[in-house]
């Protein structure tokens, strides 16, 4: 019998799939537990219709990213900080810091998970990467000075 998932169910299938299951499992199971629907036409034409506004929704959410990261693209960001002994840094600059100085310097709302970069333990310059979202990642530079 065929079945479309409503839930994603570990080692069957995820959300919105497609499935082949033998008819007991779908009846005894799936069907009362309300994680699949019966593949008939209009529950097909219900999923295809699903499918197709999510991609648009992807696609336009894409559209968003890619735009922000062109307003980020080649762009540097200079953060101030004091200096220790031997010229290190005095504490760290954490995903925190930067993710604070982009959202504040471009006016925007980037989470701090998103930003990967490199222990920065002295003045100079570093590259950091912002992953937007799967399809779409900018590089930026970092500039670390002192007061």
């Amino acid at each position: 019998m065929k079945v479309i998932l409503t839930n994603d169910i570990k080692n069957v299938g995820k959300k919105n799939d497609l499935i082949e299951v033998s008819d007991g499992y779908a009846r005894n199971f799936l069907f009362p537990k309300k994680l699949a629907i019966e593949a008939n036409d209009a529950n097909l034409n219900t999923l295809n219709y699903n499918k197709e506004i999510e991609r648009q929704e992807r696609i336009k959410k894409i559209e968003e990213f890619q735009e922000i990261a062109n307003k980020l693209r080649g762009k540097e960001i200079i953060i101030t900080t004091k200096l220790g002994t031997n010229g290190k840094l005095f504490g760290s600059i954490t995903s925190k810091d930067i993710c604070n100085k982009i959202n504040s310097q471009f006016k925007l709302n980037i989470d701090k998970k998103k930003i990967s970069f490199e222990q920065i333990k002295s003045l100079g310059n570093y590259p950091i990467s912002i992953k937007l979202c799967p399809e779409v990642s900018v590089n930026m530079v970092l500039k670390v000075t002192s007061d």
